[in-house]
């Protein structure tokens, strides 16, 4: 393509939150930054000027500190703002809150079977009654609470209530297994469990409260079960839970108060995040208090230009990291847009339905739903009014060209579509939009700013335009994690992220740079499966299959179709058995109920042989080589290489 697709217009540059920050930083400064690309190399340049100006220009509340911004050496070494304190829930309740406190915070829409709204004064109220509750159940600072929620207005609160005490939040969504969940929560002994009755998706009610009290039964710390109410049975659901009450149960004794603030380190614990648990448990993330509003801060307002009063939507749940970072949008005075169930239940328009009705400035979803949507069809500006709408947001798997083309021709013709990349790991972006800047089809526009984002061939090798290699970051940033919880002496999270290329962040994104200075993601270079955009492991479909006897042993993959990915099972039967249509049924049954729908495998096939390190471990990456054409990389490392033979070569699509 020897064009754009989209170019801002003089307005949209004039109005841009970045051509405001340029102008703070050249008035303190002396600099005469223009564009966003001028940014991007300043901030890179002078990293601890760039960070306090990000404090400044928005405002943060709390005490900042005293300068050097940043102290220590080295990716692993450096840390900063070591002498400030700040709360989290503070911020994004304070930081850029509306004078009125009638208008809207928070809209809900569960399919259409359920709608909510509530204002700011509304959600402080929750947030009040809330906190105190938690305070009286004898939650305080460092203690972990978890939620296995929808996306609702009352998970919002719950977290925020949570953080204010200086406790620690962690989530996942409700669809997830009881295996999935015990996976997860049971590593970081949560005090409390926020949880709900059901939750509604493709037009289905779908109770939990058989799963609950297992959950409950497995997570021994648990002193109390607060289930909120969607399906109207949430007093029923609580007492049959050991410590189970109601969220109206819960908070019915307090009155709002003024809300009340722990103030901590920088550094310290906000949220637990969870990996996707390729080769084992998942990792559970450990993510610092003033490293995510900062860089969430940077995000919202200048990779994604949103400005007090905006709306903003991501189509996300409690399970993967858009939801936290969707909550960041309190900081800047944005209305948060909350969707819970299925994007197609009743029809493709719904999603679209509710942005026309409550006129979304920003949209954002997974690029799998932009592809689904072209394949279905549906073209959304037909038959919606999408005159408010100015910025799309995609992530979750690579935005292909045609995926550009469907949101141009389709949705809208002058929007900025930002297609971002960065990871549970950051809770954030290494590359992503700019609103200063042309759009290319099939391509991220540029690095993160104050992140020296590089593709790398080899160590200290970067890799020149157009040549793929790994996407690294050569410099710390504030939203690294403080590591992995239960990694006592750091040794799994270094071997994560600082293995390949010693001392830099590697990613794990096979990528390349592009002539006009930004980035196409080709996938994941290790084994992480990522159907739909949404990442998980391979671990927990084992964990299911491990189960039946007729199998000896299973490899999945992740098999590259058209942009996405489709999961595919590889078993070995045992002695006397045969792989049959039912069994593959029940298989598959066993996987949906175990993990969640996403864990489910496109197509389970038989071999003679799963290949094996000398250490007795799956090669997943070699079998994934074989069936996509590639030379295998480690062939060296097994014990019984010949068993690639038995692997057939599946075209990508």
């Amino acid at each position: 393509m020897t064009t754009p697709i989209w170019t801002p217009s003089e307005a949209r540059l004039r109005d841009s939150e970045i051509m405001r920050f340029n102008a703070f930083v050249n008035a303190r400064a002396g600099t005469a930054l223009a564009s966003g690309a001028a940014l991007r190399d300043w901030s890179v340049a002078n990293r601890a000027d760039f960070w306090s100006a990000i404090w400044d220009f928005f405002g943060v509340i709390g005490d900042k500190g005293e300068a050097p911004w940043i102290t220590g050496e080295g990716m692993l070494g450096e840390r900063f703002f070591p002498g400030a304190s700040l709360n989290f829930a503070e911020n994004l309740l304070g930081l850029a809150r509306p004078a009125d406190d009638d208008i809207p915070a928070l809209v809900f829409r569960g399919e259409d079977k359920a709608r909510m709204s509530w204002s700011w004064g509304e959600l402080v109220a929750q947030v009040s009654k809330m906190q105190q509750a938690l305070a009286k159940a004898g939650v305080g600072e460092g203690d972990r609470v978890a939620g296995l929620l929808p996306n609702r207005p009352e998970s919002v609160a719950a977290m925020l209530a949570v953080v204010s005490l200086g406790a620690v939040w962690s989530s996942a969504s409700p669809d997830f297994g009881t295996r999935a969940v015990l996976d997860r929560f049971a590593q970081i002994a949560p005090k409390l469990l926020i949880t709900t009755d059901g939750y509604w998706y493709n037009g289905k009610r779908i109770g939990i409260a058989e799963k609950l009290a297992e959950v409950r039964a497995g997570l021994t710390s648990v002193e109390q079960v607060v289930v909120i109410d969607y399906l109207g049975e949430a007093e029923a659901v609580a007492a049959t839970l050991p410590g189970g009450i109601s969220w109206d149960g819960f908070t019915a004794g307090e009155v709002v108060a003024p809300l009340r603030f722990t103030r901590v380190p920088f550094d310290h614990p906000l949220y637990i995040l969870f990996s996707s648990g390729t080769t084992g448990a998942p990792k559970c993330i450990v993510h610092r208090s003033g490293g995510v509003l900062l860089q969430h801060l940077k995000e919202h307002a200048l990779h994604g230009d949103l400005k007090p009063g905006d709306r903003l939507f991501y189509f996300t749940t409690l399970g993967w990291m858009m939801w936290n970072w969707l909550m960041s949008g309190l900081a800047r005075g944005a209305t948060l847009m909350l969707f819970d169930g299925s994007p197609f239940a009743p029809g493709p328009g719904v999603l679209w339905d509710f942005a026309a009705e409550e006129r979304f400035s920003q949209f954002g979803t997974s690029a799998k739903y932009i592809d689904t949507l072209r394949k279905s069809g549906f073209e959304p500006k037909a038959e919606h009014d999408l005159s408010a709408l100015r910025t799309v947001f995609s992530t979750g798997s690579p935005l292909l060209v045609h995926g550009f083309e469907f949101i141009y021709d389709a949705v809208k013709r002058d929007v900025h579509l930002a297609s971002i990349s960065g990871g549970t790991d950051i809770v954030s972006c290494f590359v992503g939009g700019d609103p200063t800047a042309p759009v290319w089809a099939g391509e991220i526009q540029g690095g993160g700013f104050g992140m020296p984002v590089d593709v790398w061939s080899a160590p200290d090798t970067p890799a020149p335009p157009g040549e793929k290699g790994e996407l690294v970051c050569t410099a710390a940033f504030p939203s690294m994690p403080l590591g992995f919880w239960g990694d006592e002496d750091g040794s799994r999270y270094r071997s994560a992220y600082f293995e390949l290329f010693e001392g830099i962040w590697c990613q794990g994104d096979y990528a390349e740079r592009t002539e006009h200075g930004g980035y196409v993601i080709h996938g994941r270079s290790d084994a992480t499966l990522n159907p739909g955009g949404v990442r998980i492991g391979t671990a927990e479909i084992y964990a299911e299959v491990e189960k039946f006897p007729e199998l000896r042993e299973s490899v999945v993959i992740g098999v590259d179709s058209d942009g996405d990915q489709r999961v595919v099972l590889f078993v070995v039967m045992a002695a006397g058995q045969n792989l049959t249509g039912a069994l593959i049924a029940r298989i598959k049954a066993a996987i949906r109920a175990g993990s969640s729908p996403r864990h489910v495998p496109a197509e389970i096939l038989e071999v003679a042989d799963i290949p094996r390190t000398k250490s007795g471990k799956i090669s997943e990456l070699a079998v994934k080589d074989v069936v996509h054409g590639r030379k295998v990389k480690n062939v060296g490392a097994l014990d019984n290489p010949q068993a690639l033979d038995g692997f057939p070569a599946l075209s990508g699509g």
